[in-house]
């Protein structure tokens, strides 16, 4: 089966499978101990820490290791809010950043303090002046990620980093999607990463403080625990061996995505390709199909043989939105992202190319809407998404151009993809309006979704 999902996980690198069945053996004992285990142990992750700090861009000093990269996100943000609280309370960040970047923003507004998030254009890419115009004299700490988790836009972290700098603000980037690429570039304060996503252990992550950067950690005084040595020269081992490969990595895998993004359009009807064509990571393709259930699509890849991963809104685990995809206005349904291994061939794309029509085929033919309730009102009260929007699609060439047609849902997808479905269509999307304007029995948060015909 190919395995199509690398933004998620991959499998361990050869060497860090090498190097971690080695260090169990030669740094089992605990690094703080004086006897000669102990003090062999260190020396491991002392070369450990200084082979990422080489990859990083980092010094020795400035790395320490948490239990992942959600962990790293998390103490990374709330205690560089902690250790400079007398700049202020004001925290910034960009409206893509991973889920566990706005849980500790969360967690710093129930504390008390101010949190600004920046928006995003339609490729999700943060614009450099919106960024700047939310920074503050009381601005505590900026955060912003080098390249996004699910559509690849690489962002612009160089200027955004010289922008903070200049207003005194500490930035801390979130690297875990591209550290295997390359260094981060510019003047950031603080970075965080994860072992896995570059084929080290699970259960690594990184995070990278600057000297100079005010610094206090949000855990107890004994946080630091018992290090996990073998983990750590494994993801060591394994960042140095990719990035040896990621020159040639990227020019292989590079056109192979630029292949999908030109030729899947033609292919599936109704489906948009996601995220920036230029500025992006080079084994990231992410795009939407109207009418299509994300999770339904793919379990139908899955049955094809090809593992690849969706943010949809509407599969059975949750019904939230993707906030990253209604940041970038674009459909939150039928959601589906790419993303190569090293490895990947040709045939594997062309094989890929003749499964998705079928799928998106069988998955739409599973999804036949009800019959509307009246000629120019889509009554889909009660149905979860994707279900909305192919009953407003079935019903829409029934009406006169310059006709309204309404939509009454209370699935709250529908207030993303009905306005996202006018884009994609080039119809008017007219705005929205009490439920029981239209169905007197509408239940409480119903809303109704006006869509005008143009063409």
């Amino acid at each position: 089966m190919p395995y199509f999902d690398a933004a998620t996980t991959l499998p361990l690198h050869p060497l860090a499978r090498q190097a971690l069945l080695s260090a169990l053996d030669e740094g089992w004992a605990d690094p703080t101990r004086l006897y000669r285990d102990g003090r062999r142990a260190r020396m491991l992750l002392d070369a450990a820490r200084e082979t990422l700090a080489a990859e990083l861009g980092a010094r020795t000093d400035e790395v320490s290791f948490t239990a992942s990269g959600t962990l790293a996100n998390h103490v990374g943000v709330l205690g560089a809010l902690s250790g400079n609280h007398r700049k202020g309370r004001h925290f910034v960040h960009s409206a893509v950043e991973h889920s566990s970047v706005l849980h500790a923003a969360e967690q710093f507004e129930r504390d008390g303090g101010e949190v600004t998030s920046v928006g995003v254009d339609a490729l999700g890419r943060v614009g450099t002046g919106e960024f700047a115009a939310a920074l503050r004299p009381d601005t505590a700490l900026a955060a912003l990620q080098s390249a996004n988790h699910e559509v690849g836009t690489v962002q612009p972290v160089a200027e955004v980093a010289e922008l903070c700098a200049e207003a005194g603000v500490p930035l801390l980037v979130d690297a875990a999607q591209s550290a295997a690429w390359g260094p981060v570039p510019g003047r950031w304060s603080l970075l965080t990463a994860s072992a896995h996503k570059w084929g080290g252990p699970v259960g690594l992550g990184v995070l990278v403080v600057r000297k100079g950067t005010r610094y206090r950690s949000p855990l107890p005084a004994d946080d630091r625990g018992f290090v996990d040595v073998p983990s750590a020269i494994a993801a060591a081992v394994a960042l140095r061996a990719v990035r040896q490969e990621a020159a040639s990595a990227d020019a292989a895998l590079r056109p192979l995505v630029a292949r999908l993004r030109a030729e899947l359009p033609g292919l599936v009807p109704d489906l948009a390709v996601l995220g920036d064509a230029e500025r992006r990571l080079p084994h990231v393709l992410t795009f939407s199909c109207l009418y299509v259930d994300g999770e339904a699509l793919l379990h139908e890849l899955d049955r094809a043989g090809f593992a690849v991963s969706s943010g949809s809104s509407c599969s059975s685990s949750t019904l939230t939105p993707s906030h990253v995809l209604a940041a970038m206005g674009a459909l939150t349904e039928g959601n589906v992202r790419v993303s190569l291994p090293t490895g990947t061939t040709a045939a594997d794309i062309d094989a890929f190319l003749a499964a998705l029509p079928r799928a998106v085929a069988g998955t739409r033919a599973h999804l036949e809407p009800a019959p509307a309730s009246a000629p120019l009102v889509v009554d889909s009260i009660g149905k979860r998404c994707p279900v909305p929007i192919i009953e407003l699609a079935k019903r829409f060439p029934t009406v006169p151009v310059g006709a309204t047609v309404v939509v009454l849902s209370d699935d709250e997808a529908a207030r993303l993809d009905v306005p996202a479905w006018c884009e994609m269509r080039t119809q008017r999307y007219v705005g929205e309006a009490d439920a029981t304007d239209y169905r007197a029995d509408a239940p409480s948060g119903a809303r109704a979704y006006l869509v005008e015909r143009l063409s």
